[in-house]
């Protein structure tokens, strides 16, 4: 019976050995881009709006000394909880940026065909409360869009609609995984507005992962290739890679972006109630089935709630933005954006190793954008 335990033990301790000493990945980095030199340690949040139009507001609680750039941060279907994003919403508020998340969702009650009017209804009327805050002080002269999975065509569709019913122009269109748009008049989904109406000067940025990436890499090279104002140098296709070289792995899935955070729970910061309507006035809301969530937006939104926040968030995510909204709201293009060394750069594993580098191409010219490979092989994670 001992000499049965012993062997346990050892057997046991041979399997555990392996995950005691695998190599572990890269931190967040203490300064510069996607960095924790944070301006401030604490972030206000609040709702402006209502429960059916309204949007969630971040900014760092530091009393700011300038105009905070503008974030607006468009979430996945489904994903209408900031908490889902709680960790990137934190990040990008305590850099100083005034971060608005709009609530262009009810979930089971919006059709995706009202979502982009909804967001820029949303949004025009938040900048507008906004317009006059000491606390808040947006600068409308540096505005970023970040879209997620069908946020994506949602800031699409808002930066061809700039300049009218006070939306603001994007300088930067971050599109994260794109989906969820529209095949047709009739089917399920975003209707994707005419992308040549883009302003030529906005940087425009598309990112997926090696995990599930070929719907997402024909609607990325879609919207480069539509956006036919936006010159090629002003454009970039970028890929993370997955890699197991140490524990925990690093996967580069569809839910990758979500980054949740308790402390952004829609719960806690709750947006005004509705005012009453009136019970003689028949309700223009219909049902419809493209209103509920599929089986697949439904546990899409789960694994972005249950997403760590790891290297690959600090390093492609954020980093990449942090850099890319200095570039435009500075006036460089994506060539120079891509000739920075720590854009691509994804730092080492703790024993040296580097973690797989992002990739980075320019469409070779406006109106086509060609296939690209994923760099390196894929590796299975198990």
């Amino acid at each position: 019976m001992r000499r049965s335990l012993m062997t346990l033990v050892v057997l046991g301790s041979c399997f555990a050995a392996p995950w005691s000493h695998a190599a572990t990945p890269p931190k967040q980095p203490e300064q510069g881009p996607g960095g924790t030199d944070y301006m401030s340690a604490n972030v206000t949040k609040r709702g402006i709006g209502t429960v059916s139009a309204g949007a969630y507001v971040f900014h760092a609680a530091a009393p700011a000394a300038e105009p905070r750039p503008v974030v607006v941060f468009l979430h996945s279907w489904g994903g209408s909880n900031p908490a889902l994003y709680g960790g990137w919403i934190e990040h990008l508020a305590r850099k100083g940026n005034l971060v608005v998340f709009p609530r262009f969702q009810e979930v089971n009650r919006t059709r995706p065909a009202d979502a982009t009017k909804l967001a820029a209804t949303i949004l025009a009327d938040t900048l507008a409360a906004l317009a006059h805050d000491a606390n808040a002080r947006p600068d409308l002269d540096r505005v970023a869009y970040i879209g997620h999975l069908a946020g994506v065509p949602i800031a699409l569709n808002l930066a061809t609609g700039a300049g009218q019913e006070g939306l603001p122009q994007p300088k930067l269109i971050f599109a994260l995984m794109p989906g969820g748009i529209a095949s047709g008049e009739k089917s399920r989904g975003i209707p994707l507005d005419d992308l040549s109406a883009i302003d030529a000067s906005t940087l425009l940025i598309t990112m997926n992962g090696d995990r599930d990436y070929l719907p997402a890499d024909r609607t990325a090279k879609r919207i480069l290739k539509e956006a036919t104002q936006v010159p090629a140098s002003r454009k970039l296709f970028m890929r993370m890679g997955s890699d197991d070289h140490g524990y925990p792995a690093l996967t580069a899935t569809l839910g990758s972006p979500g980054s949740s955070k308790a402390g952004y729970d829609a719960a806690e910061i709750k947006l005004p109630p509705d005012p009453p309507k009136d019970p003689k006035q028949k309700s223009p809301w219909r049902w419809s089935a493209d209103m509920s969530l599929t089986g697949e937006q439904t546990l899409l939104t789960v694994q972005i709630g249950n997403n760590p926040t790891d290297t690959l968030d600090y390093l492609a995510f954020w980093k990449t933005f942090d850099l890319a909204t200095e570039a435009a709201f500075t006036g460089k293009d994506a060539a120079a954006l891509r000739k920075d060394p720590h854009l691509t750069d994804m730092g080492s594993w703790s024993d040296g190793w580097p973690v797989r580098r992002l990739s980075a191409e320019m469409p070779k010219d406006p109106t086509a954008v060609e296939d690209q490979p994923a760099k390196g092989p894929r590796r299975r994670i198990n």
